[in-house]
């Protein structure tokens, strides 16, 4: 008994140098990453950025999210998906005042997350709110991720500069939408109007959801056999029409009745060609490709009015389909 105790604590022993041995090894798997943040020129309230993420000097591939620090509160404005390059190219819209912007790289199972430095950026136009998107469903690996078929859902926040909801005198609603889908895939909110009310400081938001569409096939379509029953009356009915047709000038009610047999047979063919299971037969359902796999970078656009003039801003969102 002591000599098998002592041989399975010598196998222990080396299960457990070996995973040791290999954690870092796993640790090892994915490749640090390098995230730079660099702002545009500021155009009123839109505020272009250029993200790059490199990992050894080679582009990285997968999710960047942009963080505001605004008015003492950290915002996730929205997100963006990386090009073939590692790099990308959004445009925010920031509401009037003081940010501090800040990229973060997801990371996945190739490549190590990693954060941007800070990026101070001060709007002086008129901005009165400001959009973001946040709180994507459900949370996976890589981020936004949906398989063609999957739904996913998203909070759209509308912050209110304080200085503007203090200066309203009665609520504004304001409209969201969203473009820049892939094909097949739908988006809607709810409530799609939001409204901020006079005095607000705290933003509004509504539940964006994000409806992708899976590949189908049309089912196999039966073999286009006749119908017998329809046959048994066609062919007798052809051949006595034909008869009739031949004996026509010699007795007259034989005309009438080639006339009855004539409307009755053209009323027994279409309702043979028009029902169901001949359309079913020869018109089968054609094939949906479904949502294509790819990376997008939706558009969520928040537009309010006050009966004279439009203001519209945006945010971006990162979408992958596979």
């Amino acid at each position: 008994m002591r000599g098998i105790f002592r041989r399975n604590l010598r196998l222990d022993l080396i299960a457990g140098l070996g995973i040791a041995l290999a954690m870092p090894a796993l640790a090892a798997s994915s490749a640090a990453t390098t995230t730079t943040l660099t702002a545009g020129t500021l155009s009123g309230c839109t505020q272009p950025l250029s993200l790059t993420v490199l990992a050894s000097g080679a582009a990285a591939s997968g999710t960047v999210t942009i963080a505001d620090e605004f008015n003492g509160e950290t915002v996730q404005l929205g997100s963006v998906a990386l090009s073939a390059k590692g790099v990308a190219s959004p445009s925010l819209s920031l509401a009037t005042g003081s940010h501090i912007l800040t990229a973060n790289f997801a990371g996945n199972s190739s490549y190590a997350s990693s954060s941007s430095s800070s990026v101070a950026v001060s709007v002086t136009a008129e901005c009165d709110f400001m959009p973001a998107v946040s709180n994507i469903t459900p949370a996976t690996t890589p981020v936004n991720t949906l398989t063609a078929g999957e739904s996913g859902t998203a909070t759209v926040s509308i912050f209110p500069l304080t200085s503007y909801a203090a200066s309203l005198t009665e609520p504004v609603f304001v409209t969201l939408s969203c473009s820049n889908l892939p094909d097949t895939v739908t988006c809607s909110f709810t409530p799609e109007n939001v409204e901020i009310m006079p005095g607000q400081t705290t933003a509004v938001t509504s539940s964006m959801l994000i409806q992708t569409v899976a590949e189908t096939t049309s089912a196999n379509r039966p073999a286009k056999n006749s119908t017998p029953i329809a046959w048994a009356f066609l062919l007798p009915g052809a051949l006595g029409l034909g008869g009739i047709a031949w004996g026509v000038r010699r007795h007259r009610w034989i005309s009438r009745l080639s006339l009855m047999a004539l409307i009755g047979l053209v009323t027994l063919m279409g309702t043979t060609a028009c029902n169901p299971r001949y359309g079913y037969k020869n018109h089968a359902p054609t094939t949906n490709s479904g949502t294509p796999s790819g990376a997008y970078n939706v558009k969520v656009t928040a537009q309010s009015s006050n009966g004279v003039t439009a203001t519209t801003l945006s945010t971006a969102f990162a979408l992958t389909v596979k």
